[in-house]
């Protein structure tokens, strides 16, 4: 052994370094009787035993091969969704957010259909539910510091609505133009022109016919669905008429 070795082994024990919670909060979004929702558990333990908080959990250093895999792994186990938008939003880490200690956490957040989705509750849970967000927050006093996580995360996706095709996440299998403008109205908290709306998404090719029709009002409307393989679609400049 040399002598570099020898320093090596002398001064790198792993063992002596203290490590903070390593954990992964994922913001779960869908759409429900035209208002945004948030998928919330009841804690069954301490701390902040019996409130309710975002989904979320410590980082299995055994199955998940990095923060994604760990996000979509809670978020399959409370949903059955494999295959959702999934976005890193911030990363926060501090001695406060968590009374056994200092905390890291990497925020994700997910957009789905609620469509076919069976709720599970897991480990440290006894109740799973989707939760109404009313100007970026729930009724529900939240534990930790998930209030704040939420408020920042609504903010974010409205801003990114403005300039993204993000929304055909939270849509059924197939749906109308006017529906899918509906949810992005819902997002935005206003109106927006609907022949400008109808021209970008018919131009930005993200989407294609499905068949059959659906009546709305006085006449049946062309229904679609999501290109195969699309993910999200930028657009130059932000929706007409929203701010």
């Amino acid at each position: 052994m040399n002598n570099q070795e020898i320093l090596s082994s002398q001064i790198y024990d792993p063992s002596i370094y203290k490590r903070p919670n390593t954990t992964v909060d994922v913001v779960i979004f869908t759409i429900i009787d035209k208002q945004l929702h948030v998928l919330t558990v009841k804690r069954t333990e301490e701390p902040f035993k019996g409130m309710w908080s975002l989904i979320g959990g410590y980082v299995d250093i055994e199955k998940d091969k990095n923060l994604e895999s760990t996000a979509t792994r809670k978020l399959q186990e409370k949903t059955g969704v494999q295959t959702p938008y999934l976005e890193q939003f911030e990363t926060i880490g501090n001695a406060d957010r968590d009374p056994r200690g200092w905390s890291i956490t990497t925020v994700y957040f997910a957009l789905i259909s609620s469509e076919g989705v069976e709720l599970k509750t897991g480990k440290g849970t006894n109740d799973i539910k989707w939760s109404k967000i009313e100007k970026r927050k729930i009724e529900e006093p939240l534990a930790f510091d998930h209030a704040e996580i939420l408020q920042r995360c609504t903010e974010r996706l409205r801003n990114k609505v403005l300039y993204t095709s993000l929304p055909i996440h939270l849509m059924p299998s197939e749906f109308t133009l006017s529906e899918l403008q509906k949810v992005y109205e819902i997002l935005l908290g206003q109106k927006i022109e609907h022949k400008s709306f109808r021209r970008r998404m018919l131009g930005a090719d993200i989407l294609v016919e499905a068949e059959g029709m659906r009546h709305e009002g006085r006449r049946p409307a062309q229904l679609y669905r999501v290109k195969e393989g699309h993910n999200a679609h930028f657009f130059i400049r932000n929706l007409e008429g929203a701010t």
